[in-house]
């Protein structure tokens, strides 16, 4: 197997051209720019996630086979029939379109995942976001990075503000009661409003915001939504846990990311999720 720069160097050439591919359907300059939108289980799919699944399984299977790897995409993942599935320790876990709606929508939230998986961590995560023009990366102890045209830089999150100071970037469509209410509870007050979970990422680790929260309702987020995100964050110095602060799993056989889940630049990570916990309690015992 090749070593993980050379590995990283594979994926951030994808992951450039995969964002090219996506703001060629944005703008409609693509062959068949035809955004035709159908529905799997309430989420939108466009044809453009579906050519960006195809172009980023196609490009990473001809550079790095099938023998020592297993590949996982929104796109083309099917739910388990029941039959157990043999386990890979090396999977990549790919979301070629997050943030659909966003996308849609032309707010220009929206992002490319490609995440490495070792057995249930990631090691490897680029995150690229077409209309920014940049892509995030990460590997496992190797620091978070952001590449434009001109170069790379490194990252770091934002330190040294007051609890009551720290930014909250939310959903713009991913909402419900218990989040409402979690969310009017917080010490922090300031918002930024923001599609796509790797945007919202790349907000933190750009310092523009300081903590996001996930809440699962009917539906939970899925591996593709978090596995690449996670990386960027933590390895520029953040925190990215459930709220009972035990670390996200991937390539368990459940895709779902079920709970609460917090990410932050890691000052007030504990205390952040305590106090989750307890509003949510109080307002699952005032619903009863």
């Amino acid at each position: 197997m090749k070593d993980l720069q050379e590995i990283l160097a594979i994926a951030r050439e994808i992951g450039w051209q995969a964002a090219d591919i996506l703001r060629s359907y944005y703008y409609g300059t693509a062959k068949d720019p035809n955004l035709e939108v159908q529905y799997k289980q309430n989420e939108p799919v466009t044809v453009a996630d579906i050519a960006v699944s195809q172009y980023i399984l196609q490009n990473l299977q001809a550079s790095l086979g099938n023998e020592d790897f297993a590949y996982i995409s929104e796109e083309t993942y099917q739910s388990p029939s029941g039959v157990a599935q043999p386990f890979a320790p090396w999977v990549w876990i790919i979301d070629p379109l997050d943030g659909t709606r966003d996308f849609i929508e032309k707010t220009g939230d929206y992002a490319v995942h490609i995440a490495l998986i070792k057995e249930t961590r990631p090691v490897l995560a680029v995150v690229a976001v077409p209309e920014a023009q940049k892509l995030y990366y990460a590997t496992k102890g190797g620091g978070t990075f952001v590449e434009t045209h001109d170069g790379s830089v490194p990252l770091q999150v934002s330190s040294g503000k007051r609890i009551e100071d720290l930014t909250l970037v939310v959903s713009r469509s991913h909402r419900n009661k218990r989040l409402d209410y979690l969310v009017k509870k917080l010490p922090c007050q300031n918002q930024k409003s923001v599609g796509s979970v790797g945007c919202k990422i790349a907000t933190i680790v750009e310092q523009q915001a300081d903590i996001y929260i996930s809440l699962s309702g009917k539906s939970a987020p899925k591996d593709w939504d978090m596995a690449a995100p996670e990386l960027i964050l933590t390895e520029a110095g953040g925190k990215f846990t459930h709220f009972d602060g035990t670390p996200l799993r991937y390539n368990t056989g459940d895709i779902n990311q079920w709970g609460g889940l917090l990410a932050s630049n890691g000052e007030y990570h504990e205390a952040l999720c305590k106090q989750a916990e307890g509003i949510l309690a109080q307002f699952d015992i005032a619903k009863t």
